[in-house]
């Protein structure tokens, strides 16, 4: 990553990687605006009596616990899917997917892997 004034300006390989002998997929050459967009979300936000308010992550991520526990007990895992993003690193990926097969319980996963 190149940094200017706190920002990421431009991305850059390791040429002297192995695995890519200095290349960068199109995301990792092209995809890296999102990172300073001003309309970026940085905090979480949770929908109280209509209207998306501030929350802390231990509330976001209590919410979403909750509600996927619901949904799961009522309607069976097969009911929930999980799309992957390609703004996520494949280990993040990994993870999500691994979430979706062993704790909820369904395959239901897919991935955009286009910008």
């Amino acid at each position: 990553m190149h940094v200017k004034n706190g920002k990421v300006v431009k991305v850059g390989p390791a040429w002297d990687a192995v695995v890519n002998q200095g290349w960068t997929c199109v995301k990792g050459q092209f995809g890296y605006d999102y990172v300073n967009h001003p309309d970026r979300l940085t905090t979480p936000l949770i929908r109280r009596n209509g209207h998306l308010e501030p929350a802390t992550w231990d509330e976001a991520l209590d919410v979403v616990a909750n509600r996927l526990h619901k949904i799961r007990q009522e309607t069976g895992p097969n009911s929930l899917a999980f799309l992957a993003s390609a703004k996520c690193t494949n280990e993040e990926n990994y993870l999500l997917q691994k979430m979706a097969r062993q704790v909820i319980g369904t395959n239901n996963v897919d991935h955009c892997a286009r910008l």
